[in-house]
């Protein structure tokens, strides 16, 4: 698939819709897209190369998009494989083209990749630039965006951001996704690149010296979108990097062993909503981990719901705590429900796990139920209710 991003930057990147897991954990099911960008000018240059097993195709879009021409650079900046996975094949087509990357890039290359390259390297470092004639190309660093060796470049000629995976979205190009890009993206950051929201920070503040238009991205669009303005997504990456509430609103998790704890899970998101609450719930045995994550991250406040198991949580909400700690969950309140049939544990665990998280802060009452809820439980979780709906107007 080739499109013109500008009169002189084209896309050549592609879809993939044979992949089931993204990373092997990450449920895709509308696929994804492996962007590859190429710049036409005195010289040529490929922005990033794809995943090994979509080489063919993207052999075939470069010789397309060069329209004869010969290739002169290859700019790697990002050398995870579904990125780079092509690279030696491209370099094997292209013997005459160099490549373009910083210190960290070549020190790594030799892990996956049995090439010589030492007449061919071209070595750049932060704010170095390479003229390709019209066009020159500003290189910007951004380790741990989400791996170390990470840069992304800016062309001051058509003042676009190649920002390698920020900004980056599940789902294939092909796919016209309903919910635009926010939701889709936001499972993508902070399942990915959330951990490191000190590292997106530092990039936000060299992106604002440049004169930017457009975002291209290693996965998803190119940005902005039809209908927004580009400040909505360096504005909601602000957002989400600084760990900061995206929605005023309650996440409802629960983790059920027979039913009875979802029922007051259930019964709680009920009174939230009657309150005026925006609330979203999802059960941790069975719904996808990524966006319950996602939406933990997403709102302001969470109601954690779970059946004591082993003295200890029930594994499905360990899991997903587990999770939040990696992703350095934190800047939010949240209120806790357990069930225990003769030694109720979950609250103790949960609390326990909680105590890592950095501001986050843990509201009375907590509630305990024995068994299954009954209407002498509901004094207690209307207080709990009550705590949440509160704490949200602090």
């Amino acid at each position: 698939m080739i499109n013109n991003v500008t009169d002189t930057i084209k896309y050549i990147g592609v879809d993939d819709h044979d992949i089931d897991l993204f990373e092997g954990q990450y449920d895709v099911p509308e696929g994804m897209s492996y962007n590859s960008y190429l710049i036409m000018d005195e010289k040529t240059a490929v922005i990033d190369t794809v995943d090994a097993h979509k080489t063919e195709e993207f052999l075939s879009n470069i010789k397309e998009g060069l329209e004869g021409r010969s290739l002169d650079y290859i700019v790697v900046q990002h050398l995870e494989p579904d990125h780079s996975g092509s690279l030696k094949t491209v370099l094997e087509t292209y013997p005459e083209a160099k490549i373009v990357s910083n210190a960290k890039v070549f020190s790594m290359i030799p892990q996956f990749f049995d090439i010589y390259l030492e007449d061919r390297k071209v070595v750049v470092a932060e704010n170095d630039t390479l003229s390709l004639g019209q066009h020159t190309l500003t290189f910007v660093l951004a380790p741990m965006i989400h791996w170390p060796e990470v840069m992304m470049t800016y062309d001051s000629f058509d003042k676009v951001f190649f920002s390698a995976d920020g900004f980056g979205k599940f789902g294939a190009l092909d796919f016209d996704d309903p919910e635009g890009w926010a939701c889709e993206a936001r499972r993508y950051y902070f399942g990915i690149v959330g951990k490191y929201g000190m590292a997106v920070q530092t990039l936000l503040k060299k992106a604002a010296n440049f004169d930017i238009e457009k975002i291209l991205p290693l996965h998803g669009p190119v940005l902005p979108m039809p209908g927004d303005e580009l400040s909505y997504y360096l504005d909601t990456y602000n957002t989400w990097s600084s760990y900061q509430p995206e929605t005023h609103g309650v996440f409802v998790a629960y983790a059920s062993i027979h039913g009875n704890t979802a029922k007051a899970a259930k019964k709680i998101a009920e009174l939230l909503e009657a309150a005026g609450e925006k609330v979203a719930i999802s059960d941790l045995c069975r719904e996808d981990m990524a966006e319950c994550v996602e939406d933990a991250f997403r709102y302001d406040r969470m109601v954690l719901c779970s059946s004591s198991y082993d003295a200890g949580v029930f594994l499905p909400m360990h899991d997903f705590l587990t999770h939040l700690t990696y992703k350095t969950y934190q800047n939010r309140k949240i209120a806790i429900l357990e069930n225990g049939s003769w030694a109720p544990s979950a609250a103790r665990t949960i609390k326990g796990i909680a105590e890592g998280w950095k501001n986050v802060t843990v509201l009375d009452p907590t509630v305990t139920i024995r068994s299954t809820m009954k209407d002498s439980d509901m004094p207690s979780i209307e207080a709990l209710v009550s705590a949440v709906v509160e704490a949200g107007r602090e």
